[in-house]
């Protein structure tokens, strides 16, 4: 079985040698860029996940995860430093999968990197006929393609979680969901206690799909409980 690749962006050599020799004695294939302006090729030969230093000097990290995303899906972990909660959370919403803050322990990056790549590539899955397109509040998904359709006609961009996410929305309509019973039923994902992936992802589908996120009508929160996807139509 082919080692997964994984791509340190960090500024700091000492830390680009502590990831690599980590990694490496993992039997993971690793490369290194030092500011990511000349990652393109690593990308377009494939690549199964991104750890990025936001912090990378003259580089601007969030615009970086943001040009990452848009060309490839591959995951993203950023590694902040511990005040950085701004740059966290719209990392997250920019579509990173998860962030370490600093300082860190090898321990701890070994199994944030182990968790995203189950959740992103998860067990193999027996074939199952096509599914039916869901159509909801002039939106279109369709888990054959693997797209969301918006009400313009055009494609909305969605990462592994969100469109897996969204699914087990249209699944579960007006049922309230709590976040153990979503992550139960997420299967080939991993989760950890306390786990704020779940919220995070449900604020980026709002983005998407709500007309107004303060007072969101489709994705609602039942406060103590869960969640409730309660769309206008559904068929």
């Amino acid at each position: 079985m082919q080692s997964h690749h994984i791509l340190v962006v960090d500024d700091d050599p000492q830390i680009r040698r502590m990831l690599r020799r980590c990694l490496e004695d993992e039997g993971f294939r690793v490369s290194e860029s030092s500011d990511g302006e000349n990652i393109d090729p690593i990308l377009r030969a494939g690549l199964d996940l991104v750890t990025l230093d936001l912090n990378l000097g003259r580089t601007d990290g969030l615009a970086l995860a943001r040009r990452i995303r848009q060309t490839s899906d591959v995951p993203i972990i950023m590694i902040t430093g511990k005040g950085d909660m701004i740059d966290r959370i719209v990392g997250l919403e920019i579509g990173a999968d998860d962030y370490i803050a600093k300082p860190f322990h090898l321990r701890e990056v070994l199994a944030r990197i182990r968790s995203v790549l189950r959740r992103s590539t998860g067990p193999a899955a027996p074939v199952q006929p096509p599914a039916a397109v869901i159509a909801f509040d002039g939106f279109m998904l369709d888990p054959a393609r693997r797209s969301l359709t918006g009400p313009d006609g055009n494609d909305i961009a969605l990462t592994t979680g969100e469109f897996d996410l969204l699914l087990l929305f249209c699944r579960h309509a007006h049922m309230v969901l709590e976040r153990d019973r979503i992550m139960d039923l997420l299967k080939g994902h991993d989760w950890a206690p306390n786990d704020r992936s779940i919220d995070n992802q449900v604020a980026r589908l709002r983005k998407l799909i709500e007309a107004d996120t303060r007072h969101p009508q489709i994705i609602k929160t039942v406060r103590g409980a869960g969640y409730s996807f309660t769309p206008r139509t559904l068929s």
